[in-house]
């Protein structure tokens, strides 16, 4: 059994949480326009996007990197405005057994949390990644004053 950790992050946005949630939960497929240096590609595989159980896949950069993740959505509170997203293929589990993404959103704060389970004891922390979902929310931020 791995060591488990978790991360969060939130930060604050002038457009408001509320946006945020609604570009990644029903204009992701926008995403690589909006912050092309991070995401290269985003499909859907089954499903859609702002569904239980839809499949998504995203094309991003790591450090420089090209990498590849698929994830099954776990859960959405529209309410909330909240999500939870699985790591279930890619290149993050080569270094950790499970991988999450929750994300929520209130009034002005963007909240990202990622949950995960090392393989080993050596084994980074998510923090390239942690940080590259704050430069997509900032890419998304100057996108939506841009207009």
């Amino acid at each position: 059994m791995g060591v488990k950790g978790k991360l969060i992050a939130s930060m604050k946005v002038k457009c408001g949480g509320h946006i945020i949630y609604d570009l990644y939960h029903t204009n992701t497929h926008r995403i690589p326009n909006i912050s092309p240096n991070n995401v290269n590609h985003f499909e859907i595989h089954e499903g859609e996007t702002i569904k239980v159980d839809s499949i998504v896949s995203w094309n991003y950069n790591d450090a420089g990197q090209k990498k590849f993740m698929k994830q099954v959505i776990e859960a959405i509170d529209p309410h909330k405005k909240s999500s939870r997203w699985k790591v279930i293929q890619g290149d993050v589990l080569e270094l950790y057994n499970s991988f999450t993404i929750a994300a929520s959103s209130e009034n002005q704060w963007f909240t990202c949390t990622l949950e995960y389970e090392k393989k080993t004891e050596d084994t980074p922390e998510p923090l390239i990644l942690l940080g590259l979902i704050i430069d997509m929310t900032k890419d998304i931020e100057g996108h939506l004053f841009k207009k």
